[in-house]
């Protein structure tokens, strides 16, 4: 499908060019018309026929460079070929084009005993035929530089795209794992409410794997996805930990991308739950002013040790880069320890699909 695509718009674009090509010589061709049309003293044809000799050649000169010398010589490294080609090129087309016009539209007789000026003349043409050359590697070489960023940037994106798809397949397992390590906990502790995780962990990895595939997604979706994991994170903790979550967002069909706000809210029950303390967290997500989505973090923060292996250490550096490449200097994520709590903060804007 991609490859259709790309055929469809080469020949769009082939069909562009030879339109300009077209419109700019069938103009150069009819200046005569254009500026002799109302002066009766002229006759048109004798002026028309010597420049459509001097058109011929400049357009010989200008598509043998085009399609020829530019691309098997200079685009080649080979640029002394390239100039000695074109010197002789210009010089016999121009010598060549001087001598038709002499047959064609011999000088007046006051002028023939002037051969300075015939000179001048043979020397303007090659000069003019000269530069039709130079305008023919600045037009080829303006058009390769635009084939090559182009080119650029589709790999950019590519990569771009391969990155982030390698970045969600890092963090799938990453949070499947911490959740399972939760699950786990509770096993020795509540049984029952070990398998009501697990009814609850198989709905969010159905968004997890298979619904987020996309770079963004309908803030609903995410909201509900934060939601569940929330509610699945209480059913380990005990009566000593205060867990609130607020969300106050009105335009829920803008889009978002998916799974940033979870690595922190994930951190959150990480760091933020004793088992000994009184421990605290306060979710808010809302949508100000500027149509933008803030997620506020604050929990108890109680840093676990080396000996602690739970979770595999890359959420904040997979946010980091994810963020990134889909929220380049448009994001404010904000992370702070003040006095016994932890703050996390994570703002993004918010996007019409059919602004992506």
């Amino acid at each position: 499908m991609k490859h259709k695509i790309n055929m469809t718009q080469t020949r769009y674009k082939n069909l562009f060019q030879f339109l300009i090509h077209f419109i700019v010589w069938g103009f150069v061709f009819c200046l005569p018309f254009i500026i002799f049309w109302r002066d009766s003293d002229y006759n048109i044809w004798d002026k028309m026929i010597p420049h459509m000799v001097v058109i011929s050649s400049m357009m010989l000169i200008f598509y043998l460079n085009y399609f020829l010398l530019i691309e098997k010589k200079l685009f080649q490294r080979k640029t002394g070929k390239f100039l000695l080609y074109n010197l002789l090129l210009v010089v016999i087309t121009g010598a060549s084009v001087h001598y038709l016009q002499t047959i064609i539209a011999p000088p007046m007789p006051k002028m023939q005993d002037k051969p300075n000026l015939d000179t001048f003349f043979l020397i303007r043409d090659i000069i003019t035929l000269a530069v039709v050359a130079v305008l023919s590697v600045a037009i080829k070489m303006t058009g390769k530089w635009y084939i090559t960023e182009a080119e650029r940037q589709e790999e950019e994106k590519e990569r771009t795209e391969a990155e982030l798809k390698n970045l969600r397949q890092q963090l799938n397992p990453h949070f499947l794992f911490n959740t399972l390590n939760n699950i786990y906990a509770l096993i020795a502790i509540s049984p029952e409410k070990a398998q009501e995780s697990m009814l609850e962990l198989s709905k969010l990895l159905r968004y997890v794997l298979y619904e987020n595939n996309g770079n963004f997604v309908p803030v609903e979706r995410e909201l509900n996805f934060i939601h569940n994991y929330v509610e699945l994170m209480r059913i380990r903790l005990t009566p000593d930990v205060d867990v609130k979550i607020d969300i106050n967002v009105a335009e829920i069909s803008k889009t978002v991308a998916p799974l940033l706000f979870i690595t922190l809210i994930e951190n959150a029950f990480k760091h933020g739950v004793s088992p000994t303390h009184a421990s605290f967290i306060y979710i808010n997500i809302n949508q100000d002013n500027n149509k933008q989505l803030s997620c506020t973090i604050r929990n108890s923060y109680f840093p676990k040790d080396d000996s602690d292996q739970s979770g595999s250490g890359i959420g904040l550096e997979n946010l980091r880069r994810r963020l990134e490449i889909l929220y380049p200097h448009k994001h404010i994520l904000r992370t702070e320890k003040e006095g016994a709590s932890y703050i996390a903060e994570l703002i993004l804007p918010l996007h019409q699909i059919n602004e992506l």
